[in-house]
C-alpha cells in the first residue's frame, strides 16, 4: 500500500486533519523511529476545513507510539494481589457476562457502571449508550469530558435551551475583539490559536485580551492580559458588563426580542463597580476599563475558553455568565461573534451528540425529560419506562460507589482515572476496594492497569474505522489503515459482543461500524444536533462535514455543495434558540469564589494544566522520545517574591501539600506566574515520575449544575523537601487515604 489515508487527529478537540502514508514509499528509505521500528508517515491534511494542513508536534509524531508498549491480549487475574495471565476472548466475555447477570441480580442494574473516553469514536459511544441505558437498564456511564467539558455543556444548554457551540474556526479570521480566558490556547490547541494568531497580526485594529494567572504563550501575543485571582472570573464579567451598561453599550433590540430574565442579571451587575471589582479581581481598574472598551467597541466579540473556566465548583455560573455578555451585546450568531468553548478531547463532542454522559442521551436528549426517554426506548424497541428517570452515576460518584459497596461491576475504557480523578489517594484506594474491574485500553502498563481483573486490548486510531466531531462540529470520517496488533478489537465491537452474549442479539448484531453510525444518525433526526444526512459514504465521498446536517438535504457537488455547507457553520443565525419560547436565558450569579480558598495553613493557589507536547496522562506522549524530550520532567512555577520569602532556588525540589496529599516539582522560578498562585502540568502518574502526581492535591468538589471538579485550584502549602519528613508524611497521607 503507497496510497496515503486522511484521517482525524486524536488527540485535542480542534480536530485536525491529517494524511498518513505507509512506512515503504517507491525510491525511498522505509521511515523508521529511533529505535528501528517502521512507522508511519504524517503530515497535515490541506484540505481538511477546519486545520487547513496545519498540524502540531503531538498530530505529527502520532504514529510513533503505534507499536509500544501495546496490550495485545487479554488477560485475568482472580485478584490485585495475583500475576494477570492470558486469556481467550471467550474466557474473558464469559467472566465479563457472568459477572453482569450476577449483580443485576444480587445488587441490581444501578451497580454496574461504566467509564468511557472522548478518546471513543461516535460508534463506541454509541454502542455503550444502548447496551448500559437501554437493555442493561442503567445510566451508570460517564465518561472523562465529565473533568472536561460538562459546565461548558450545562451553559450551553441553560442558556440556549441546548449544547452545542454556535461558533466556527471561520470566526477566529473574522472577529474584531477574541476574548480568552481560562485557555492556554497556543499550547493547548495550538492550531486553533495560530490562525487566531495571523488574523490578529494582519489586522491592527483586531484585539486579543486573555484572561489568565499566568503569562502563557497566549497572554504573551494579547493586547490586554488580565492576571485575575482564581476564582475571580464572575466578579469579572459582572464588572464588564456593568461598565458597558454604564456607557450604553449593550443591544436593547436584541435583548428585548431575544431573549428573557435581563433585569434579574441587570440587578446583579449593579452591585460589581469597578473599584469593586479590580479590588477583587488582583488587577488596575483601567485594565478592567480597556477590556470592557475592547468589548463594547467592537462590532464582532469571540470568546474562547476551556478548562480554566470549565473545572471549577462555578463552572455553571462562570461559562452562564460569560455567555451574559454575549446576550447583552448581540454578539451571537453573526460572523466573528460568539461563545466558543475548545473541547478538551478529539470525540468529546461524539460523545454529546451520542448521549455519552450520565445525564444525556443520544441526539441531545436528557435523562429526566419523559418524552426524550421515550423518544430513545421506541426507537431501540424497548418495554415503556426501560431507561431510568433519574441521572446515573457521574465518574466522581463511581468511585464513592467502589468505596461504600454499592457498584459492584466497574468497567474503565480508554481513559486513566487512577491519575487523572481527584483527590488521587482516595480515588486509588477506592478503585483497590472495587470487586470487579475491567480496564479496555490499548496501552500497557497504565497506572490505571493495576486496579484491574480483566484488561481488554482495545483497537486505537489508526486500527479502526469510526467518525469523530471537532470543536466546531466538523464531522470526519477516520478509516482504519493498519492492522490491530495481536487480538485487539474496537471498542463498539467489544460491547456488541457483551450484548449478544447476554441475549439481545437483534439489538446488537451490527457487522460493521458504518452500520452502527447509521443507526445512530437516525436518532439525531429532527434534534439540534441532527446529523440523518450523514453516512461514512458521504464522508468519504465528501470529506468532513458540520452538523446541523438533515437528511433532507440533498448530495450536492461544487458550488451548490459549498453554499450548503456554509449555511451550517453557525448557530442561531436567526436568533431562535432551542428553548420553548425560542429566546435565549440571561442568568443572574453572584461570585462564591474559590470552593477551598487560601488560609493560614495553606497560603498558595495551586493551578495545574496541559503542555505543549504531553497529552493527559502520556499513555501516548510518554513513548515518544521528542515529546520526552522536549518536556523532560514535571516543574512547578513559582513568583520570585514567593520564592525568596521560602528561600527556594532554581531547581530546588520543593513539596506541596495540600489537606489530601503532598507532591514533589523542581522549582520554575517566573515572573509569569502571579505571586500567591503556583502552576504544575497534570501530566505525570506513577509510571513516568515519583511523586509527582497533580492530583494528589486536588480536591473532588464540583459544580453543583454540571458536577464537573474543581480541578483548576486549591490551597496548598510550599517548602523546600526533606527525604526524611517526605518518608514519614507519605505513610501519613497513605494511611488517612485508607480510612477514607
Amino acid at each position: 500500500m503507497t496510497n496515503s489515508t486522511k484521517t482525524l487527529c486524536p488527540y485535542c478537540g480542534v480536530g485536525c486533519g491529517l494524511e498518513v502514508l505507509p512506512p515503504a514509499q517507491p525510491g525511498k528509505p522505509v521511515n523508521r523511529d529511533s529505535e528501528g521500528t517502521p512507522i508511519w508517515q504524517v503530515r497535515g491534511d490541506r484540505n481538511h476545513p477546519s486545520s487547513l494542513g496545519k498540524v502540531c508536534v503531538k498530530g505529527a509524531t502520532v504514529s510513533e507510539s503505534l507499536d509500544k508498549c501495546r496490550l495485545k491480549y487479554p488477560m485475568m487475574r482472580d485478584s490485585l494481589s495475583d500475576e494477570f495471565r492470558r486469556v481467550s476472548w471467550d474466557e474473558a466475555l464469559e467472566a465479563i457476562v457472568n459477572r453482569i447477570q450476577t449483580v443485576r441480580l444480587t445488587q441490581g442494574s444501578d451497580a454496574l457502571c461504566m467509564y468511557g473516553s472522548g478518546q471513543f469514536q461516535t460508534e463506541d459511544y454509541y454502542i455503550a449508550q444502548k447496551l448500559f441505558k437501554g437493555f442493561l437498564g442503567t445510566n451508570n456511564f460517564d465518561a472523562n469530558s465529565r473533568l472536561c467539558m460538562s459546565s461548558a455543556v450545562a451553559g450551553y444548554t441553560q442558556s440556549f435551551g441546548s449544547d452545542g457551540p454556535p461558533c466556527c474556526y471561520e470566526d477566529l479570521e473574522l472577529t474584531d475583539c477574541a476574548f480568552l480566558i481560562g485557555t492556554n490556547t497556543a499550547e493547548c490547541h495550538p492550531i486553533v490559536f495560530n490562525r487566531l494568531r495571523v488574523h490578529h497580526k494582519k489586522n491592527r485594529k483586531v484585539k486579543m485580551v486573555v484572561v489568565d494567572p499566568r503569562r502563557t504563550q497566549t497572554a504573551e501575543a494579547a493586547d490586554l492580559h488580565l492576571a485575575i485571582k482564581p476564582g475571580t472570573d464572575i466578579d469579572l464579567f459582572n464588572g464588564i458588563a456593568y461598565l458597558l451598561m454604564r456607557w450604553g453599550r449593550i443591544d436593547t433590540f436584541f435583548i428585548d426580542e431575544c431573549t428573557q430574565n435581563f433585569s434579574a442579571y441587570a440587578d446583579v451587575i449593579r452591585h460589581y463597580p469597578p473599584e469593586l471589582v479590580a479590588r477583587n479581581c488582583g488587577i488596575r481598574i483601567d485594565e478592567l476599563e480597556k477590556a470592557a472598551q475592547y468589548w463594547g467597541e467592537s462590532e464582532r466579540v469571540l470568546s474562547l475558553w476551556s478548562m480554566g473556566m470549565n473545572q471549577s465548583s462555578e463552572g455553571t455560573a462562570k461559562v452562564r455568565t460569560l455567555i451574559n455578555l454575549h446576550l447583552m451585546t448581540g454578539d451571537i450568531g453573526k460572523p466573528g461573534t460568539g461563545p466558543f468553548s475548545l473541547t478538551g478531547q478529539p470525540n468529546a463532542m461524539g460523545g454529546r451528540e451520542a448521549g455519552g454522559l450520565c445525564n444525556i442521551l443520544p441526539g441531545y436528549r436528557v435523562v429526566n425529560n419523559p418524552q426524550h426517554r421515550a423518544e430513545v426506548e421506541q426507537f431501540w424497541k424497548l418495554p415503556q419506562g426501560t431507561i431510568q428517570p433519574q441521572r446515573g452515576r457521574t465518574a466522581w460518584e463511581m468511585i464513592q460507589g467502589l468505596e461504600t459497596g454499592e457498584v459492584g461491576f466497574f468497567w474503565i475504557t480508554a481513559t486513566n482515572p487512577a491519575v487523572s480523578m481527584p483527590d488521587l489517594k482516595r480515588t486509588q484506594t477506592a478503585l483497590k476496594r472495587s470487586p470487579f474491574t475491567v480496564y479496555q485500553d490499548a496501552y500497557y502498563p497504565t497506572e490505571t492497569a493495576a486496579y484491574a481483573h480483566i484488561l481488554l486490548p482495545a483497537a486505537q486510531w489508526s486500527e479502526k474505522t469510526g467518525v469523530m466531531t471537532n470543536s466546531e462540529r466538523m464531522v470526519t470520517l477516520c478509516p482504519q489503515f493498519r492492522d490491530p496488533p495481536g487480538e485487539a478489537r474496537p471498542d463498539w465491537k467489544i460491547w456488541a459482543e457483551v450484548g449478544r452474549r447476554l441475549g439481545f442479539e437483534e439489538a446488537f448484531s451490527f457487522k460493521n461500524s458504518a452500520e452502527v453510525y447509521a443507526e445512530f444518525v437516525q436518532i439525531t433526526e429532527g434534534r439540534p444536533c441532527d446529523s440523518s444526512g450523514l453516512s461514512h459514504d458521504k464522508l468519504r465521498a465528501y470529506g468532513p462535514l458540520q452538523w446541523p446536517y438533515p437528511d433532507a438535504w440533498p448530495w450536492l457537488e461544487g458550488e451548490d455543495l459549498e453554499q450548503q455547507n456554509r449555511t451550517n457553520k453557525r448557530l442561531y443565525t436567526d436568533f431562535c434558540f432551542n428553548t420553548p419560547d425560542g429566546r435565549a436565558r440571561f442568568a443572574a450569579y453572584h461570585s462564591k469564589g474559590l470552593a477551598e480558598p487560601p488560609d493560614e495553613a495553606y497560603p498558595f493557589v495551586l493551578t495545574t494544566g496541559r503542555l505543549y507536547g504531553h497529552w493527559h496522562t502520556q499513555t501516548r506522549t510518554g513513548r515518544i522520545p521528542k515529546i520526552k524530550k522536549m518536556h523532560p520532567e514535571p516543574f512547578i512555577e513559582i513568583h520570585p517574591k514567593d520564592a525568596e520569602k521560602l528561600n527556594i532556588e532554581e531547581n530546588t525540589l520543593v513539596e506541596l501539600r495540600s489537606r489530601r496529599g503532598k507532591a514533589r516539582f523542581l522549582a520554575k522560578i517566573t515572573k509569569a506566574i502571579a505571586p500567591g498562585t503556583l502552576f504544575i502540568p497534570m501530566h505525570w502518574g506513577a509510571l513516568w515520575a515519583d511523586h509527582a502526581e497533580a492530583n494528589a492535591l486536588t480536591h473532588p468538589t464540583a459544580c453543583p449544575t454540571s458536577l464537573q471538579p474543581e480541578l483548576k485550584a486549591c490551597a496548598v502549602q510550599v517548602k523546600i523537601a526533606t527525604e526524611e519528613e517526605w518518608v514519614v508524611t507519605s505513610l501519613e497521607f497513605g494511611v488517612k487515604s485508607y480510612l477514607k
